[in-house]
């Protein structure tokens, strides 16, 4: 049972129900849980063999581009846990209740591992930028020290794109529902139980994504249009290859990121007539695609540099 929070005339959930991911398919819940349990073993399964691989190839070719590989598949690996195991609590009747304070922390976690995938390519582009641009100076600039920075860097980035986001959901009552038709913390699905006005909380949520979106792909998109510019000068075929193989990964991977995290946002503000189903099964996908095609990209690419 959900509980309330009384405050002078305000009251407000403080607890709530989160529905089934897929409304639609409530007599079926039993039978989703099989499948999205089998989808996240595989997820764990690509990430768990392709890390050690890239690690391995850290150690022997001491080309840090491995490890940053291996923390965003770690990072895939973290957001799928997180996604997943919330939306097999949603599948059961017994455990799919949740308090506010939970949902926060869930929601901040789902979009803290999002951003800080794509703060993460942002470093991988700078790595490969100095790498291919400025060969003989890459083992000066690019240290240890240097990347565990950029890493804290990426981090707190994160956090400040994501934390008011939380902060400004956390400040809203909640009177029109307890149930959360969704099988996560989302936070348009939360926005939706609220009552009074939220125009501040969709503003700068979508303020933030544009933004951070926009800003990331032109850093991106100056960053590798140098490389590949550099990589074409290289003399020597076989590490001109080499070079664009390395890239090709890379923007195989940031095209995946990006594509599956627009789409959805796109698909969710435009097609507003389409079912709970429908937004939900999105989620899912702009979610859980890269977590299961980055390790299979990035396998490659780990063989290759042992070659």
């Amino acid at each position: 049972m959900s509980e309330w929070s009384n405050g002078s005339s305000n009251t407000s959930y403080t607890s709530f129900l989160l529905l089934m991911g897929f409304p639609g398919l409530q007599e079926s819940r039993d039978l989703l849980v099989l499948p999205f349990l089998s989808l996240y073993l595989v997820i764990v399964s690509a990430n768990a063999l392709v890390i050690p691989h890239t690690v391995a190839a850290q150690c022997s070719l001491h080309q840090p581009m491995y490890l940053l590989i291996a923390l965003l598949l770690a990072v895939n690996l973290c957001a799928a846990s997180t996604m997943v195991s919330a939306m097999l609590f949603s599948f059961s009747s017994q455990l799919n209740h949740i308090s506010l304070t939970r949902c926060l922390v869930q929601m901040f976690c789902i979009y803290f591992f999002i951003v800080f995938d794509c703060n993460i390519l942002l470093v991988m582009a700078l790595d490969r930028y100095v790498a291919i641009c400025y060969p003989l100076r890459y083992p000066e600039v690019v240290t240890g020290q240097l990347l565990a920075g950029l890493v804290e860097v990426a981090a707190a980035r994160s956090t400040c794109i994501v934390a008011p986001v939380v902060f400004l959901a956390s400040r809203v009552r909640f009177c029109r529902s307890d149930v959360i038709h969704h099988f996560a913390c989302e936070h348009m699905a939360l926005m939706k139980l609220s009552c009074g006005d939220v125009s501040l909380n969709k503003t700068v949520g979508l303020t933030v994504r544009i933004f951070n979106r926009v800003l990331d792909m032109l850093l991106l998109g100056a960053s590798y249009s140098r490389i590949i510019h550099a990589a074409f000068r290289i003399s020597s075929d076989g590490a001109r290859s080499k070079a664009l193989n390395t890239c090709g990964s890379h923007l195989l991977v940031i095209f995946t990121i990006y594509s599956s995290t627009m789409s959805s946002s796109i698909v969710y503000r435009v097609a507003r007539t389409a079912s709970q189903d429908v937004h939900n099964l999105l989620s899912a996908f702009y979610l859980l695609l890269p977590c299961l095609i980055n390790p299979i990209i990035y396998r490659g690419s780990t063989w290759q540099g042992f070659s």
